[in-house]
């Protein structure tokens, strides 16, 4: 495969080219944890965020799916942490500063600010992509409007 190019130098022109290029890269036939690891490859890559990944939902848990960056926790509870709380609320959460997220869970210290969007399929939630930084208010309104459309039209093949 080649390599991701992205031209363009604002937060915006990025997601405008990264969108179609994730898009065509999903294949409608595989497993969706193929196209989740594809997913959070690109928008690693394309941001150099510090971590980058899906926790899906099984058994009423949030369970660690394919990611980019350090270790990761590998459970999350409904309702805990950014990521449950996501899900909870079924909205996306920005969050500017994780250590002034009540209940925050750390799963590591280098992580600053966090982004968590909930993947809807059927009206459920079946996961949710977390993206963390290592620089405080690194998320804002296009990150959120951008990721929300993205995860919107890649449901079905997540």
């Amino acid at each position: 495969m080649e390599q991701l190019s992205i031209s363009g130098n604002s937060k915006q022109e990025k997601y405008e080219t990264l969108l179609p290029q994730v898009q065509a890269v999903m294949d409608h036939n595989v497993d969706g944890i193929a196209n989740m690891a594809n997913m959070a490859a690109m928008l690693h890559e394309t941001f150099g965020f510090w971590w980058t990944g899906f926790y899906r939902v099984i058994n009423g848990e949030l369970v660690l799916g394919p990611f980019q960056g350090p270790l990761a926790c590998t459970r999350i509870a409904f309702g805990r942490g950014v990521c449950g709380t996501a899900w909870k609320e079924q909205k996306t959460m920005v969050v500017p500063d994780v250590e002034l997220f009540p209940g925050h869970i750390a799963c590591s210290s280098a992580s600053r600010s966090e982004i968590v969007v909930p993947v809807f399929k059927d009206g459920e939630i079946t996961a949710v992509l977390d993206i963390d930084s290592a620089e405080l208010n690194t998320f804002n309104e296009t990150d959120k409007e951008y990721l929300e459309q993205l995860l919107h039209q890649t449901a079905p093949y997540l």
